[in-house]
């Protein structure tokens, strides 16, 4: 209940969710483990049934993804979904103190992981629109859901991290940066990894 609460404040009234979030007193690992895995599986399940069952159209033939093609890189696709959260939170700590965050250690830790949850729920939400693979319908629903996310975290920082607009504003844009340069691992590691023999395997 909790998750749909912190989903839908976030998606409706990021202000006043951004204030509950930072009253939460929930520890590091319970924002995370309670929200995470679970909105990880939105895009993922949603592409798996998007390139499995409806595919997408190539001149006048629909192609899909064998089940196993689809199931190993959507596995691989929720792992990196994990990870990525993980890590733009623990940023989100590290740079704490550069901007002179005074809050004590633990609750910067929880700010910082809520951070990352929280703007990263639009993206999340975006992905069931994985369910249908068309590129443009895709890259529209994830364009509002990253300015969005930005919103977020431009809103929420200042409230989070109690500190001033201006070292807020900066430190903030720090953090979307680090996002950015995660995004652009992600889609190296994929080439990576189909040049290892992980890609799709296309059927007609």
């Amino acid at each position: 209940m909790a998750l749909l609460q912190h989903a839908f404040g976030i998606m409706t009234n990021p202000s006043a969710e951004w204030v509950s979030v930072r009253d939460d007193k929930s520890s590091f690992k319970q924002v995370f483990l309670s929200h995470v895995p679970f909105l990880a599986l939105i895009p993922s399940l949603s592409a798996f049934y998007g390139v499995t069952q409806v595919g997408w159209v190539v001149g006048d033939n629909v192609t899909r993804l064998s089940t196993n093609s689809a199931l190993s890189l959507c596995a691989l696709t929720y792992v990196a979904l994990l990870v990525g959260v993980f890590v733009l939170g623990e940023f989100a700590n590290w740079m704490s103190r550069t901007y002179g965050v005074a809050e004590s250690e633990e609750r910067r830790h929880h700010a910082g992981t809520a951070l990352a949850v929280c703007a990263t729920t639009p993206m999340f939400l975006a992905g069931l629109f994985l369910v249908v693979p068309s590129i443009w319908v895709n890259t529209l629903a994830m364009i509002a859901a990253g300015s969005y996310a930005v919103y977020l975290i431009y809103e929420g920082m200042p409230i989070l991290m109690n500190i001033d607009k201006n070292r807020a504003f900066m430190y903030s844009s720090s953090v979307i940066t680090v996002g950015l340069v995660l995004m652009v691992s992600a889609m190296i590691g994929t080439v990576l990894v189909w040049g290892m023999g992980i890609g799709p395997v296309y059927i007609d």
